[in-house]
């Protein structure tokens, strides 16, 4: 099977990938990877961020709210909408708020990292105190938590163009996945 090469599907993708999933599912670290296979920028809403109001999420959080948070993430995943050759990886609640799917189905192409809660437990558990939402959590509460979000996101999740099962995910393989769906749409 042959593949549609990187320039090519940089162009179908209109030069954004968005990687979306709850928070743990890897988009960080898998983006990273692909932008360097695919030879693409890589941009993390939320390092973007903490960069521009000059403090980390965390204390966004606590001192501003969760209100204030999201209108920031989406003013700042929709300031990217001129840049180009870039993939996105968006916050775990990102597709949920102020119509963000949408906008961004419209501006490039959505990829979900979909993975079980009990995978995402076990990479969330030693990060509880750094994550805004999970701080305090037991166990048994923190894998709940997860369970639910992860119900009441599932309609924002499933409007991606691209659903892919992201637990043992390599960047070469999702840039195959990536490829063989644009195939499709030839």
């Amino acid at each position: 099977m042959s593949f549609v090469n990187n320039s090519l599907l940089k162009a179908i993708c209109l030069s954004r990938i968005f990687l979306i999933g709850f928070m743990g599912s890897g988009k960080t670290t898998l983006g990273r990877e692909l932008a360097g296979v695919m030879q693409m920028d890589f941009k993390d809403l939320d390092e973007e961020i903490e960069k521009n109001e000059g403090t980390t999420i965390s204390e966004l959080f606590q001192s501003k709210g969760e209100e204030y948070f999201r209108s920031k993430e989406s003013f700042y995943m929709r300031s990217l909408e001129q840049t180009n050759n870039v993939i996105i990886a968006t916050g775990g609640g990102t597709p949920c708020f102020y119509d963000n799917m949408q906008w961004m189905n419209d501006h490039g192409l959505t990829v979900y990292l979909n993975l079980p809660p009990e995978i995402l437990f076990q990479r969330l558990r030693p990060q509880v105190d750094h994550r805004p939402l999970l701080k305090g959590k037991t166990d048994e509460e923190l894998l709940q938590f997860i369970r639910e979000r992860l119900k009441e996101r599932s309609s924002y999740y499933g409007q991606s163009e691209i659903i892919v099962e992201g637990n043992s995910l390599s960047a070469s393989g999702l840039q195959k996945q990536i490829s063989v769906h644009l195939k499709k749409k030839e």
